[in-house]
């Protein structure tokens, strides 16, 4: 017999980061069920072989538990970083002058090789360089083929192959490495639902990962480049779903810049009806400690009053010491939030159009009549997951419980804000349609007898972007009867 798991009663997703500290099918399963909806996989550390292994883990919860398992692969991107120096490290002063050239000498306090001959040509007088994550900061004074001289602002301790940021111009570097193409092909091969790119900084980046993905996977734009967010609506267009990473939006930018991007990024993504993560150090502390700070407990609720999609546990899963307290702590913060009697009020502050298909129009009419007469839930039946995109764009008040024949769409689902999927058999007609959804509503506990569900779907059945009927009915509570 089928097991049927109950939705989460929170609507935010949280998104958990597998590691070290977390990649046993035990941790995996004590994640799940401390409120883990989708898993991470981070490509930046270890071996292809062993990401197999964990996505072999997360799909065993799906037999397990009744419920389409969620996993996004985040591909490391290209990492800008200085050569060596003869010492392992040097001293640079402020206000001395530093250069970066194309000598593959050992580096002293004066100069270091730059093994990027491609931000040579990028470069102007005036911009600024940023070095081991923002720590100590250079100004370009002069640019020619083979030298870059700077003068440098923020001095300190500078050690072999730290990374460089170019926060002021758009690098000419492409957003996949080798590495992250033979990543990407990997993750297709594995059926992965979601693949994050790093680095973005423009649509065309985008474009590329598509392309190469075929279909195969949902595509996530990771906005962590100045850059990207002067084009930011270009970039939604094309992804399927975007991050705010703020770790490195945060070397890239001053600190204060953050905060407002983040609900730019939010609302944009909302408007556009994109789902959108919001990550990095959320509850950085409880890496070491086993309660987070209020400051950071703040921090997650201000996502979720936002409207995100889905909040991210980085390290605090993968290589902290109490990753399944985090995830704990994230899934009460949450519902605390939701709790929270002016909650739909904030998250409605994003105003959000319809656009003008049949789609659109019968999807705000949902929310709107959840608004107005007692309902329980909207039963969606969809073969892309595309009128669930545009129910959840909506943030209506009760649980949407997506209904498809397409496991690859079920398992999408799991970064999409309240809804909770179900794979089950295609429909054939209209009188099939109304009573699959009704046995639904009741084996997935989102109403008893009397309750009112809104059904949506599109005839003719199983054509994707068809969604054209809306339907209200009430529970009768023996639905089950016979089935």
């Amino acid at each position: 017999m089928t097991q049927y798991s109950k939705p989460r009663a929170r609507k935010v997703r949280i998104l958990a980061t597998l590691g070290p500290a977390s990649d046993t099918p035990e941790m995996i399963e004590k994640l799940f069920l401390a409120g883990a909806d989708a898993f991470r996989i981070n490509m930046s550390h270890g071996e292809q072989a062993d990401k197999a292994k964990l996505v072999e883990h997360i799909r065993g919860l799906e037999k397990k538990f009744g419920r389409p398992t969620t996993i996004l692969v985040d591909l490391q991107g290209p990492k800008l970083r200085i050569d060596k120096f003869a010492e392992g490290k040097v001293e640079l002063k402020t206000g001395s002058k530093f250069i970066l050239d194309a000598d593959k000498t050992p580096g002293d306090a004066s100069r270091v090789y730059l093994p990027h001959p491609e931000i040579f040509a990028a470069l102007e007088p005036q911009t600024r360089l940023l070095l081991d994550d923002g720590k100590l900061v250079l100004r370009v004074v002069t640019v020619a083929p083979q030298k870059i001289e700077t003068m440098v602002e923020v001095g300190g301790m500078l050690s072999d192959r730290k990374g460089l940021n170019v926060p002021d111009v758009v690098v000419p570097v492409a957003a996949l490495t080798e590495k992250d193409r033979s990543d990407l092909a990997f993750a297709v091969s594995q059926h992965v639902d979601w693949i994050a790119m790093s680095f973005v900084q423009r649509p065309e980046d985008v474009a590329e990962g598509k392309k190469l993905i075929g279909g195969k996977a949902a595509l996530l734009a990771k906005i962590e480049k100045p850059a990207a967010i002067g084009r930011l609506e270009e970039i939604l267009e094309l992804a399927d779903a975007v991050m705010v990473a703020r770790g490195d939006l945060g070397v890239e930018l001053p600190p204060e810049q953050v905060p407002p991007l983040q609900k730019r990024i939010v609302s944009t993504a909302r408007r556009m009806g994109k789902p959108v993560v919001v990550a990095t150090q959320m509850l950085e502390s409880m890496i070491t400690s086993p309660s987070p700070t209020r400051a950071e407990v703040s921090d997650v609720a201000t996502a979720i009053y936002d409207g995100a999609d889905a909040i991210m546990l980085s390290a605090e899963t993968a290589a902290g010491a109490w990753p399944i307290e985090a995830v704990s702590i994230m899934d009460r913060i949450a519902m605390q939030v939701e709790s929270d009697p002016d909650y739909h009020a904030r998250v409605q502050f994003t105003k959000i159009s319809a656009d003008a298909t049949t789609a659109d129009a019968l999807a705000a009419s949902a929310a709107q009549i959840v608004q107005t007469i007692d309902t329980s839930a909207i039963i969606c039946f969809t073969s892309s997951g595309s009128t669930a995109r545009r129910i959840a764009r909506e943030r209506p008040m009760v649980p949407v419980l997506v209904l498809t024949s397409h496991i690859a769409t079920a398992r999408r689902i799991g970064l999409l804000w309240g809804a909770h999927s179900v794979r089950t058999k295609d429909i054939g007609s209209f009188e099939e349609m109304v009573a699959k959804g009704r046995r639904m509503a009741l084996r997935h506990h989102l109403g008893t007898a009397g309750a009112r569900i809104i059904i949506m779907a599109g005839v003719p059945f199983g054509t994707p972007g068809s969604t054209n009927v809306l339907h209200i009915v009430r529970l009768t509570g023996d639905e089950l009867k016979g089935h």
